[in-house]
C-alpha cells in the first residue's frame, strides 16, 4: 500500500515537471530614446549640417539603408579621391605619416561617421547628419545631376526627395536671424565686410566649405552679384514660427539689392523647420529642373495632364 502511494506521488512529480508554465512570453522592449544595441539615438543640434530625405509610407528602414549606401558611394568618389590627390601632391610624403593619417581617419569614421541617421518623429521623413568634408548642397546637387543625366538607369527605389541643409539653428526669430547671417552671407553679401559682429551663442562657429577640394562647388554656384531669388519653406511639428513671417524675415535679410522671382530664380533659399530646430541652405536655380531634388520624380516623372 505504501509502495502504491509512493508511486502515485512520484508520477505526480514527473507530471509537474513536464507541464510547461502557462504564461505569456515577456518581450524585452528597448528604452525610449535608445536603439536595440543600447546606443543613444542622436538628435539634431544647432550647428549641425545634414540632409533631409522623404520616402514612402512604412519604408523608412529600407530608405535609410539605401541612403547610407548611396551616400557612402558618392562620398568615396568625391572626397576620398580628393584627399588622396592632396597627399600625392606633397613633395616629400612620409609613408608612415600617410598610413597613420589613414588609420586615424578610419578610427574617426567609426565614432564620428560622415553620415549619421537621426530619428525624427515624422512619418516618411528622415534626416542624415553630415560632417566635414561633406558639403550637403553640392553633394545633393551632384547626386541629382547624375540621376538626371542617366535617368534610364535607376539607382534608388525608396528615396524620394533630398533636401540639403547647410546649417541648423534654433527655430526662433533670433535663431533664424543668425542662420541668415551665416548661410546667406556667402551667396548674397560676399562683398560686404565681415567685421559685423554676429552672436554665435546658438549657432556655433561657421563651417568652411571643404567641398571645393573635391572639385565641387561650394554653398553657392556663382560669384556674388545682383541675383534673383525665391524662398521655399517647410514647417513640421512647430506652431511658433509662421510661414509668412519666416519668408519676410529671410527676404529682409537678403536685402533690396536682390530681386524676388518665383518663376525662374537664380538662387533658391530652402528653409526647413522641425520642432525647435530650423535649417537653411541656398541652392542653384536648376532646383526645379532637377525636380526639386526628388529622385523618384527624376527617374519616373509624373505624366503632365493633357
Amino acid at each position: 500500500m505504501e509502495d502504491f502511494k509512493k508511486r502515485k506521488a512520484d508520477d505526480g512529480a514527473v507530471d509537474s515537471i513536464d507541464k510547461k508554465p502557462k504564461h505569456s512570453k515577456q518581450w524585452r522592449v528597448s528604452k525610449k530614446g535608445h536603439l536595440g544595441t543600447g546606443t543613444t539615438v542622436p538628435s539634431i543640434q544647432p550647428g549641425d549640417a545634414g540632409i533631409w530625405a522623404t520616402c514612402g509610407m512604412h519604408q523608412e528602414g529600407k530608405c535609410t539603408t539605401e541612403l547610407r549606401d548611396l551616400f557612402d558611394e558618392y562620398a568615396s568618389a568625391l572626397y576620398k579621391t580628393s584627399i588622396v590627390d592632396d597627399e600625392e601632391t606633397k613633395p616629400e610624403l612620409d609613408i608612415e605619416a600617410a598610413i597613420s593619417r589613414e588609420v586615424e581617419e578610419m578610427e574617426k569614421s567609426k565614432t564620428d561617421p560622415w553620415f549619421q541617421p537621426v530619428r525624427v518623429d515624422v512619418t516618411c521623413v528622415l534626416f542624415f547628419r553630415t560632417r566635414e568634408p561633406i558639403e550637403p548642397v553640392s553633394f545633393v546637387h551632384r547626386i541629382c545631376s547624375d540621376a538626371l543625366a542617366s535617368s534610364s538607369s535607376k539607382r534608388s527605389r525608396w528615396i524620394k526627395r533630398l533636401t540639403p541643409m547647410s546649417r541648423m539653428g534654433r527655430a526662433t526669430e533670433k535663431g533664424l536671424e543668425e542662420l541668415c547671417n551665416i548661410v546667406l552671407a556667402s551667396c548674397f553679401h560676399q562683398e560686404e565686410t565681415m567685421s559685423r559682429k554676429v552672436s554665435l551663442s546658438i549657432i556655433g562657429p561657421p563651417r568652411d566649405p571643404p567641398a571645393q577640394r573635391a572639385g565641387e562647388a561650394g554653398p553657392c554656384f556663382r560669384a556674388p552679384k545682383q541675383e534673383s531669388f525665391a524662398i521655399r519653406t517647410t514647417i513640421r511639428n512647430n506652431s511658433s514660427l509662421k510661414r509668412d513671417a519666416v519668408i519676410k524675415q529671410v527676404a529682409d535679410a537678403v536685402g533690396k539689392r536682390h530681386t524676388v522671382d518665383l518663376t525662374t530664380p537664380d538662387l533658391i533659399i530652402l528653409v526647413e523647420v522641425y520642432k525647435n530646430i530650423c535649417g537653411m541652405s541656398v541652392v542653384d536655380g536648376d532646383f526645379h529642373k532637377l525636380k526639386r531634388y526628388n529622385l523618384a520624380e527624376i527617374y519616373n516623372p509624373t505624366p503632365k495632364p493633357a
